[in-house]
């Protein structure tokens, strides 16, 4: 069976190594003029290929790579006038360009959300060298939703591993345990 186009960031011969002491980089839209710029001050974490049907993805590649920074260290430095919500019901309000159509960043507005406070980035976007590589694959039965044949899912999820990524239906089991434990203290708030 031929191999998924998973994303351009997985499975490289030389997998992109985070540099020590990454002080972040400056994310741009796919625009030729007038690019929308977001400056991060800060490495990604929990840098992961994302299945789920609502993340932007590259021309081709059926997973995102995206991962998150602490809101405070994000700001848009140019064009922020050609950003809009993409879907303003989601949980992360996603703000792509209206122009090219990249999703710059994702925001979680509601306070009472465990991600409250961390904005989703594609460290793709970035000509920066040093952020860290994806970790692991989350959502991946997802891609079905998306027009993934069933049946290629044994072979995309062997290509996950064999790029190092293992493959979750959900996020990875430390970000799972973050959420409950969000859940269970504020039960007890």
């Amino acid at each position: 069976m031929n191999s998924a186009n998973l994303h351009p960031a997985i499975g490289r011969a030389q997998p992109q190594q985070p540099a020590a002491g990454f002080g972040g980089g400056t994310l741009q839209c796919h625009c030729t003029h007038d690019a929308v710029q977001v400056r991060v001050d800060t490495q990604v974490a929990h840098n992961h290929a994302c299945g789920c049907s609502k993340c932007w993805k590259p021309s081709g590649a059926i997973f995102s790579v995206v991962g998150v920074v602490p809101r405070k260290s994000l700001r848009v430095t140019a064009h922020a006038e050609k950003l809009q919500v993409v879907d303003p019901q989601a949980t992360i309000q996603r703000h792509a360009c209206k122009v090219c159509g990249v999703h710059m960043f994702g925001r979680i507005e509601n306070p009472a959300h465990p991600f409250h406070g961390l904005d989703f980035i594609h460290t793709e976007l970035s000509s920066d060298a040093g952020w860290a590589a994806p970790e692991f694959a989350a959502f991946v039965s997802s891609v079905i939703e998306t027009g993934t044949p069933p049946e290629r899912m044994g072979g995309i999820r062997q290509q996950l591993r064999d790029a190092g990524l293992e493959p979750y239906d959900c996020l990875s089991p430390p970000l799972m345990d973050a959420i409950a434990t969000h859940v269970a203290q504020s039960r007890h708030a």
